[in-house]
């Protein structure tokens, strides 16, 4: 008998590293999209300081694929904020996603006590 509860044990047992290393890969990929959007941010944010700096008059040209557009400095400045915007709200929802499959980071509910079976 003591066969099968070892065979139910190991089977649960692999079952169990398969999700803590497919945890460990989505929390990896996780943090690698929040530093890739951290520095989208930033980039935005540096470049929206630069051309704060210049005439308000002041006429620029967008990259657009192969092209370049003529725009004005506001409409440029709006981009760049919203493009800061849209960053910081898929970070917000990345460290969600984090804290919900980040181990210890959250109280975990160890349910009822176990009892232990007489000898």
């Amino acid at each position: 008998m003591a066969a099968p509860v070892d065979l139910e044990l190991k089977k649960a047992f692999t079952e169990l590293q398969a999700k803590v290393i497919d945890t460990q890969q989505k929390v990896k990929l996780a943090d690698i999209q929040i530093e890739q959007l951290n520095r989208t941010k930033k980039h935005a944010h540096l470049t929206d300081t630069e051309i704060m700096t210049l005439v308000d008059e002041t006429n620029m040209y967008e990259g657009v694929g192969r092209m370049f557009i003529l725009q004005s400095k506001e409409v440029i400045h709006n981009q760049l904020l919203e493009k800061q915007k849209i960053a910081e709200e898929k970070i917000k929802e990345l460290e969600h996603g984090l804290r919900v499959l980040h181990p210890g980071s959250e109280p975990v509910n160890p349910g009822p006590p176990m009892r232990r079976a007489r000898t």
